[in-house]
């Protein structure tokens, strides 16, 4: 497949999720002026390195614009609804202001769920983090929320450094990326850790 791509460090999108965007850089206003007249698609994938030519990333995911507001400038306002997963197989030699890949979609496993006890080890190291990290959180929404949902929303949302999110999103199971999530909400939730630390670079 091919995907015309907004690569953007620290932004991952995951299937099923909603992410913002304000695009006003002229390259992606193109990206996503062509996307609407197309089939509404944009892929997100981070760059390695936080330059406009970097090597990407193996692994990000497609989004639908769902909603689009443009500003009187020319810039944009969108909220992206998580598709599905791809892995990038070469990028694409093109003449438009951004950039495209041939792309191979990944195949989500279906019907995933955490054990019981996984359930309430995320939930607690969620609570334990939020409350290091002075965070506000509808934790009775929370407990409302899917194994998935609740999974990919945390790895979505939290603070973590770009190649902890990479990490997240490569996960190849539910329980993987769970686990994970666990590890790192431990290592970023140390209190009087340095906010600015690093992992996996």
């Amino acid at each position: 497949m091919r995907l015309s791509i907004f690569p953007l460090p620290g932004a991952v999108l995951f299937p099923g999720l909603q992410l913002p965007l304000h695009i006003f850089e002229p390259r992606y206003r193109a990206l996503v002026g062509d996307a609407l007249a197309r089939d509404r698609r944009i892929a997100m994938i981070q760059p390695q390195q936080p330059r406009q030519d970097s090597p990407l990333f193996a692994v990000g995911c497609t989004g639908i614009i769902e909603d689009v507001e443009t500003t009187e400038d020319g810039r944009y306002n969108i909220v992206l609804e998580g598709e599905q997963r791809f892995r990038m197989i070469r990028e694409l030699d093109v003449d438009t202001l951004f950039r495209q890949i041939e792309a191979e979609m990944i195949d989500e496993p279906e019907d995933e769920y955490l054990s019981s006890v996984e359930r309430a080890s995320l939930e607690q190291e969620s609570r334990r983090f939020a409350d290091v990290r002075g965070y506000s959180v509808d934790w009775d929404s929370v407990e409302r929320l899917d194994d998935v949902s609740l999974v990919n929303g945390v790895s979505q949302i939290a603070p973590f450094d770009p190649a902890a999110k990479q990490a997240l999103l490569e996960a190849a199971s539910l329980k993987e990326r769970c686990e994970l999530l666990v590890q790192l909400m431990q290592f970023f939730g140390a209190p009087g850790g340095d906010e600015d630390r690093v992992t996996l670079q």
